[in-house]
């Protein structure tokens, strides 16, 4: 069993390095400066609109790294868009729509470079977004994925969804940001301009080491899509790695671009993704609890579906926990491959509170309010 990396070493570590590492300053050392062993993969389906507006922003902003585009079999035109208009980007096709986790996860199989950045097809990158992430990577060998600050495309001011400023879980592994809690979001003020351990990074943004990618497997494929970064950074703490986040890096996401927040099947993904996540997770100590726990306010959740009107969204979460039980022993299968043993307050990036209840009942709508440090 692996035993927990020490947060505190790393945090030393990075003291130590050469601040050119972690931030965006030209640096004359070749190691430092163009991130030749980056590969930037875009996972792309019917996406092609997004493609025009943003990937001449990533390949003038590449900063040496390879920039991969691999198609989940779409139907517009994104193909011939970018045979004929970006003849510099690397073109993977994939032989139909296998979802965000296994699309990842047979694309970067076909991807020899030492980081992968997941890079949503609808970010906005920004000068010197890349550097400051793959200088976090070179500085602590015990990183294995970090995340940007993720701001809203529409306006940068305020943070994204998607993101924010680093994934934090509650002792319910019901996922936040700080920057955003529920649909509550905050404006920048640098608030997050730190670099810190979190739980979990986006997978609208995220460089990850390809040794830790590789022996995790990637991507969950049963989750389709939603939370399976969540998943993924999960296991990584568990298996020894630390995930964090860099506030001296900084996109712009716009977010629901493939699916947005109002349709049923993403509250059905949302639902069943969040059981499977903690089910497979959690320490054994407080598996039972949790889950308990979790059914009586994923009910009260869909109450509140019906209560609104919302008859779709209130049987998306039925079939979401039918299909969970309906698979129960797929999950069980995994969790025994993931071999839980941390628990939830053993690591960095975990509120050791009820975000729903602080949220909905005590009207708590900003990260700080929360107490967390």
């Amino acid at each position: 069993m692996n035993e927990v990396p020490s947060v505190k070493s790393t945090e030393t570590e990075l003291n130590k390095a050469s601040s050119s590492l972690l931030t965006s300053r030209p640096s004359s050392s070749p190691r430092a400066g163009a991130c030749a062993d980056v590969a930037i993969v875009i996972l792309n389906w019917n996406g092609a609109a997004f493609l025009r507006r943003f990937l001449p922003g990533v390949l003038v902003h590449a900063d040496g790294a390879r920039v991969v585009v691999a198609d989940n079999a779409s139907t517009d035109d994104s193909v011939e868009l970018l045979a004929r208009d970006f003849p510099a980007v690397e073109l993977l096709l994939l032989d139909r729509n296998l979802g965000f986790c296994e699309g990842y996860n047979q694309a970067l199989a076909q991807v020899d470079s030492e980081f992968f950045v997941l890079l949503n097809s609808d970010v906005e990158v920004t000068l010197g977004w890349l550097r400051p992430l793959r200088g976090l990577l070179e500085a602590s060998p015990r990183i294995a994925a970090v995340q940007p600050k993720i701001l809203a495309q529409t306006d940068p001011t305020y943070f994204e969804y998607a993101g924010a400023g680093g994934g934090y879980l509650d002792r319910l592994a019901y996922p936040f940001c700080r920057g955003r809690l529920f649909d509550t979001l905050e404006k920048d003020h640098g608030q997050y301009d730190d670099t810190r351990p979190v739980a979990w990074a986006s997978g609208a943004c995220v460089l990850v080491r390809r040794t830790a990618w590789q022996a995790l497997g990637g991507l969950e494929p049963a989750f389709f899509a939603h939370m399976e970064e969540i998943d993924f950074c999960w296991r990584l703490w568990n298996a020894g790695h630390e995930v964090w986040y860099h506030g001296g890096s900084a996109v712009h996401h716009v977010g629901g671009g493939t699916l947005p927040k109002t349709n049923p099947r993403k509250t059905y993904l949302n639902f069943r993704n969040g059981l499977a996540l903690l089910y497979k997770n959690a320490a054994p100590s407080e598996l039972g609890l949790a889950m308990l726990q979790r059914l009586v306010l994923d009910g009260v959740a869909g109450l509140r579906f019906l209560a609104a009107g919302q008859g779709r969204h209130f049987l998306a979460v039925l079939r979401a926990h039918f299909s969970f039980y309906g698979r129960l022993s797929y999950w069980r299968k995994q969790r025994r491959t993931a071999r839980p043993h941390l628990r939830l307050g053993e690591r960095p990036g975990v509120y050791n509170g009820s975000l729903v209840w602080n949220y909905f009942g005590r009207g708590k709508r900003k990260f700080s309010e929360l107490g967390i440090k």
